[in-house]
């Protein structure tokens, strides 16, 4: 498996970095809504603190990730209307903007709250904002927005996933898995118009 991206598919460092996102985003998104609902205790306060380290941690891996696209380049667009094209690169640009401004929407809410920001508890991080709680209540509605405006972005870009793998019969999903994990697809023809 060849690190850099290629003309073809997405390079082992990108699949890496996808992956990995997807799977804190998935676990980070679902400590934000069982923790919301919880009664004050020891295991919610440590809840939030997961919460807040991997949020932190989806934020430096955002910020690795766009340097490694810059670095690496993009793989160029499968066959297709260039409609479709320009409206995944939209998309993928919408989702590399909620990665940060989620994480920096969390911090701001966090600081506005005057509570302490420690990344598992290995060290602190300063706050973003002074305490302010029309700040803090302000930042709290953002970061649940983002989060949604996410998950929906997210909902969509992997129903494409799949429309490409299953109707258009081409290897935009399996461009993002290591090679041999879907048996390459014989694309529907498309006529440019």
């Amino acid at each position: 498996m060849t690190l850099r991206n290629r003309p073809d598919r997405w390079g082992g460092v990108s699949q890496l970095l996808h992956w990995l996102v997807v799977a804190l985003i998935l676990t980070t998104g679902t400590l934000g809504l069982v923790m919301g609902d919880m009664r004050n205790s020891p295991t919610k306060i440590e809840l939030y603190a997961l919460h807040k380290s991997l949020g932190l941690t989806i934020l430096a891996l955002a910020t690795l990730r766009l340097l490694w696209r810059l670095y690496a380049g993009a793989p160029r667009p499968v066959p297709g209307p260039r409609w479709q094209d320009r409206l995944a690169s939209l998309t993928h640009w919408l989702l590399y903007g909620l990665l940060f401004a989620i994480p920096l929407s969390g911090w701001t809410f966090n600081s506005a709250a005057g509570y302490p920001l420690q990344w598992f508890k290995l060290f602190n991080l300063p706050a973003l904002v002074k305490r302010d709680a029309d700040l803090r209540q302000l930042a709290g509605n953002v970061h649940e927005l983002l989060f949604w405006t996410l998950a929906g972005l997210a909902m969509l870009h992997a129903a494409a996933a799949l429309y490409h793998h299953f109707l258009q019969r081409d290897d935009t999903l399996a461009r993002m898995l290591p090679r041999g994990w879907l048996r390459h697809r014989t694309p529907t023809p498309f006529i440019q118009d």
